[in-house]
C-alpha cells in the first residue's frame, strides 16, 4: 500500500508514486479520489476552471483560490462524515503566465485544506507535479508530423500554431528552484 508511509494530512510532490497506485490506495482506504490534469492550463483562471471541472465542484468555486478552498472544506464537512481524501494535481503549469508565486498560492490552498481536515481528524493527502515546456529533441524533429497533429498526438485545427509546450516534463520543486541563475544558494547546497 503506497500511502502507508505518507503522513495523513500533507501536500507533497508525487515523485515516486504513480497516479494509478494512488487511486487504488484511495479506493482500498475508502477515501475520495480527486484528480486534475492541468497540462493544458495556461493562466490562473484556466487552472481554477480545470480543477473545478475535474473535481466536479460547483462552478462558483472557480472565482478565485479562496472559493476553491471553501469548496474543499465547509460544504463537504457539512454534507456528512468524510472518509478521507487523496488529491492529485498533475502537471501544474510552470511558465510566465502561471509563475512560481501562483503555483505556491495554489499549493497553499491545498495545505490549508489539509490543516482544515486534520483539525477534523480526516485524512487529506494531496500530491502534485509540475510541468515545463522543453524543446523537442532531434529524434522528435526527424519524425514526420502532419500539419493537423502535434507531437503529442492531439488533433489540432489546420490553422493552429505549434506551441512550445508540445512536450511536457515533470520536474521536482528543488530542480525548479535550482533552474534560476539568481538562486546561487540552491546550487551550493545541492553539491
Amino acid at each position: 500500500m503506497p500511502l502507508r508511509t505518507v503522513k495523513t494530512n500533507i501536500v507533497q510532490s508525487i515523485r515516486a508514486f504513480r497516479v494509478s497506485d494512488l487511486q487504488l490506495a484511495a479506493k482500498d482506504l475508502g477515501h475520495h479520489f480527486l484528480y486534475a490534469h492541468l497540462a493544458q492550463a495556461q493562466s490562473k483562471q484556466d487552472v481554477l476552471d480545470s480543477i473545478i471541472q475535474q473535481f466536479t465542484f460547483p462552478s462558483q468555486a472557480s472565482k478565485n483560490f479562496d472559493s476553491l478552498y471553501d469548496s474543499m472544506t465547509d460544504p463537504l464537512h457539512k454534507s456528512g462524515p468524510q472518509p478521507g481524501f487523496v488529491v492529485v494535481l498533475e502537471h501544474i503549469p510552470a511558465h510566465t503566465k502561471f509563475d512560481k508565486e501562483a503555483r505556491e498560492q495554489l499549493l497553499d490552498i491545498f495545505r490549508e485544506a489539509a490543516d482544515y481536515w486534520s483539525d477534523r481528524k480526516v485524512c487529506f493527502r494531496a500530491f502534485y507535479s509540475f510541468s515545463v515546456a522543453r524543446v523537442p529533441s532531434v529524434l522528435d524533429m526527424e519524425r514526420p508530423v502532419s500539419s493537423a497533429q502535434d507531437l503529442t498526438g492531439i488533433e489540432l485545427p489546420e490553422e493552429s500554431e505549434k506551441m512550445p509546450t508540445d512536450k511536457l516534463v515533470d520536474i521536482s520543486p528543488l530542480a525548479l528552484r535550482m533552474s534560476s541563475p539568481f538562486n546561487a544558494g540552491y546550487w551550493l547546497t545541492a553539491a
